[in-house]
């Protein structure tokens, strides 16, 4: 492993590691002998392990001068790579060719999308359904990489004539969340589970009454455990990385499962709004 950094966060922690009260320390304990199980950890799931609350995390962040446990988190990621390229992807080294980086993402991929597969629960997956298909409106909410998941999901609901919107500036998104009801769903779509904004837009949606459906990668993060179903996708990704590749492909397979089986609910309308759009795209084809 590469020399460690005075300003890494494993060197930091053992600065004022003396100095730090005996909470804090049982959670720098945990953190200076498995930095690299940390890594994939949410600060609630490190909370839960080291039996202690997850003020407690913060107070450790601060402690040694950073902002927050995501700080912490990519410092530490930045320790267990071996090669920097390793940040853009994990099993990528910087000898390999194009046919060496094409099969291992790929492979990554399909790795991510088969244990997606295994992850999923029929139940959830019919609860989301009847959810989105009963649902007076549908707000599509996601933050950064996650946007361009939840655009794909607001472009085939609104095939399957869902009544639905899609968000991604945080202002907007409480605007909309704020004027919800009891009818409404949010389908909030997050790899980490621990975007701050869109945690405080989910909050804000469920004190309205609605309801929550979330697609994350962390299944004890904050953002899951607001959710009324829960959809899990799997990836081999570490969280401090919030472009997981392989993720993003799971979560798409997910977006695509719950587009066919709405389309299945709503067979007749989706089949006459097919026929539509076919129709007045045809115009744009040469």
């Amino acid at each position: 492993m590469k020399a460690r950094s005075p300003n890494s966060g494993l060197a930091r922690i053992q600065a004022v590691y003396k100095d730090l009260p005996p909470k804090v320390r049982a959670v720098a304990d945990h953190i200076l002998a498995q930095p690299q199980d940390v890594v994939h950890l949410s600060i609630t799931e490190l909370a839960e392990v080291t039996q202690c609350a997850e003020a407690t995390i913060f107070r450790l962040c601060r402690l040694i001068g950073m902002k927050g446990y995501q700080e912490l988190k990519i410092s530490l990621a930045g320790e267990m790579v071996e090669q920097p390229v390793q940040n853009i992807h994990e099993e990528v080294l910087p000898e390999d060719d194009m046919a060496q980086v094409a099969r291992k993402v790929f492979t990554s991929n399909i790795i991510g999308i088969t244990d997606t597969l295994q992850l999923l629960d029929t139940e959830s997956l019919n609860a989301a359904v009847r959810l989105l298909n009963g649902a007076r409106n549908v707000c599509i909410y996601a933050v950064g990489g996650s946007a361009p998941i939840a655009m794909d999901a607001y472009h085939k609901f609104i095939r399957a004539g869902i009544s639905c919107v899609m968000h991604s500036d945080p202002h907007l998104q409480l605007t909309t969340a704020a004027l919800l009801g009891p009818e409404s769903v949010v389908l909030a779509i997050s790899h980490s589970g621990s975007s701050k904004d869109l945690i405080e837009v989910v909050k804000a949606a469920d004190k309205t009454g609605a309801k929550i459906i979330v697609i994350t990668s962390y299944t004890k993060s904050s953002l899951a455990q607001l959710a009324d179903v829960k959809l899990y996708s799997s990836t081999r990704e570490t969280s401090f990385r919030t472009e997981a590749i392989s993720a993003r492909i799971a979560q798409l397979c997910i977006i695509d499962t719950l587009y066919v089986g709405l389309s299945l609910a709503r067979q007749e309308e989706t089949l006459d709004n097919l026929q539509k759009i076919r129709e007045v795209i045809s115009s744009k084809r040469l």
